[in-house]
């Protein structure tokens, strides 16, 4: 058979459940053999960009590594966002792009290029990806195809991209097809009895203990363990962004996020523990804040991720346990079978208070109309298989107010922080859940991809998308308000905004916009009311800002506004 063929063969073969591309010439055989094929659905996007989005999101809600294709040149280039995200956010996915024929390529001629649309794509993406793979020989595609797929899984997920030029595709191939690739977590993993001795005899004798949960829980597919282990120790739980779902919103020992924009009592909290196990999670300065030597003051750390670059990095003289957070959870729950949880009574209390004396929905008091935090806490509906932020202030109130449930979701784009990944993640996560997914943006980062609304309508998916319209690029905005005297320009200044709701009603998807807070219950019901795809557009106080926040050179529990910051950070 064609290669183009047995790669559509193959990635059935892996429990590849979806691609997703755009068309283009170099890909076309691909999609004509996945069509011809039938086991995998095709889902045509708009824009590789989001193409790569919905693979991610697709992957993020399975753990099966996500597949997108591109074209050459301008298609696999964008696909690298994407694959940047994957990359740093830990997402398996295996990024397939189309490259013309090697007659075609100039290889080592002292030219720009040879053939139309050459580009080196593999030499854009090797930085931004666990593996870039250059296909030379027909006899080398099947196992680097393989080996795509087992890389991105291994260890550290992440995302692998395989550049297969176009004579090749159409090149005949006789080669078995391998089973899915089985990563197991546990293979070759030692796990030191007395590092696990160590972590429970800190908690054991700590008083004010803590457990900070990470992104790595969900990549290390961790969570079900970890939320048995939690219950066993009864030590209260902080998480990141990236770890918002590691337990549900009415858990008892859930404290909330912690970070730049964190709910101002997990920070406190944070900074007054004595005793921390960090499961999975980077300790980058957005969870720490610049101050790392009031970070570490006081408390005895516990590092536990399966990356040794991302133990004692930033954060230096912490316990380390390199391993799988699988195994190493579990480790923990052998050791612990017989272990006599503390109920922290009084550590308990003092960390309740502090949330009764800093609600998430009064930290912007002055607030004219709808209160972001307070229409987060309503947006919850226990039909929802996933809520996807995009990144943006509206990204730090789903994150900070949410109230998620039982296996509910939180995606969003941490480490890469990509503006409009918000819609074509929630594609790929209704895609792979087949039920309803919520989209939170804002109008700033919606316009980004809102070209996707048109795959949300012919693919008649149930993605609920809220957007939050400020009227401006907000996260900049405040940023500006902070370090540029209120210039706004660019986020205020020379920004505009459509009506989003006459824009989805031109894709045929169903509508309506709420400026009240009156009204907001009647139109989160109306929302959920109606079949299939709906946005609701929520207008915003154009001043309100993303508080509490950091105030960057202090420590994690001095926050804006009632502190300054000492020094211009990123956003």
């Amino acid at each position: 058979m064609q290669a183009s063929d047995w790669i559509a063969k193959f990635l059935a073969s892996q429990r590849v459940e979806a691609v997703y591309e755009v068309a283009g010439g170099m890909i076309a055989n691909f999609i004509d053999a996945l069509h011809r094929d039938g086991q995998v659905r095709i889902v045509a996007c708009h824009h590789e960009q989001a193409a790569g989005f919905a693979a991610e999101g697709h992957a993020r809600m399975n753990g099966i590594p996500g597949v997108a294709m591109g074209t050459s040149g301008p298609g696999a280039i964008n696909l690298l966002t994407a694959l940047g995200s994957c990359h740093f956010d830990s997402t398996p996915a295996v990024f397939i792009t189309g490259q013309v024929n090697r007659s075609e390529q100039k290889r080592d001629r002292p030219i720009r290029q040879l053939g139309f649309q050459e580009t080196d794509v593999v030499a854009m993406a090797t930085p931004i990806a666990k593996a870039a793979i250059r296909v030379e020989t027909i006899e080398d595609l099947p196992k680097q195809l393989s080996e795509a797929f087992a890389i991105a899984s291994a260890g550290r997920p992440g995302p692998v991209l395989v550049d297969i030029p176009l004579d090749l595709q159409l090149a005949e191939l006789e080669a078995p097809l391998p089973g899915p690739a089985e990563v197991d977590a546990a293979a070759d993993v030692q796990i030191s009895d007395d590092a696990i001795a160590r972590i429970l005899a800190d908690l054991e004798r700590a008083e004010r203990p803590l457990i900070l949960a990470g992104g790595g829980l969900r990549a290390g597919r961790a969570v079900p363990a970890f939320r048995q282990l939690v219950d066993r120790l009864g030590v209260p739980v902080v998480n990141s962004l990236m770890g918002v779902d590691a337990l549900p919103f009415d858990h008892p020992l859930r404290i909330g996020l912690i970070g730049t924009y964190g709910n101002r009592w997990a920070n406190i909290a944070l900074s007054r523990c004595d005793a921390l196990l960090v499961l999975g999670s980077r300790l980058d300065i957005r969870q720490t804040g610049a101050d790392t030597d009031a970070f570490v003051a006081g408390r005895t750390i516990h590092h536990v991720d399966v990356d040794p670059g991302e133990v004692n990095n930033r954060i230096s003289g912490s316990h380390e346990l390199i391993a799988p957070l699988g195994p190493a959870i579990a480790a923990l729950l052998e050791a612990t079978a017989d272990f006599p949880a503390r109920a922290h009574e009084a550590w308990a209390e003092e960390i309740a208070e502090l949330a009764v004396r800093w609600p998430d929905t009064g930290e912007l008091p002055g607030i004219e109309g709808i209160n972001p935090n307070q229409l987060m806490h309503q947006l919850g509906d226990a039909a929802a298989t996933a809520y996807v932020a995009d990144v943006g202030q509206h990204q730090m109130w789903a994150a900070q107010s949410l109230e998620l449930s039982g296996e509910q979701r939180f995606l969003t784009s941490g480490g890469m922080g990509a503006m409009g990944s918000g819609l074509p993640l929630a594609v790929g996560a209704a895609v792979q859940s087949n039920g309803p997914v919520v989209s939170i943006s804002g109008d700033g980062g919606f316009q980004l991809n809102i070209q996707e609304l048109q795959t949300v309508a012919r693919n008649k998916l149930p993605v609920k998308m809220v957007i939050l319209d400020n009227g401006c690029h907000g996260m900049v905005r405040q940023f500006q308000e902070s370090y540029f005297d209120g210039r706004y320009q660019s986020t205020v200044w020379g920004y505009s905004a459509p009506s989003f709701v006459a824009v989805a009603n031109a894709y045929g998807i169903p509508g309506r916009r709420v400026e009240d807070p009156a009204d907001v219950a009647a139109a989160v019901a109306e929302m959920w009311t109606a079949e299939g795809p709906y946005l609701l557009e929520a207008a915003i106080d154009l001043k309100a800002n993303a508080y509490p926040k950091i105030a960057f050179g202090h420590p994690i529990s001095e926050m804006e506004p009632f502190v300054a910051p000492r020094a211009m950070e990123s956003t």
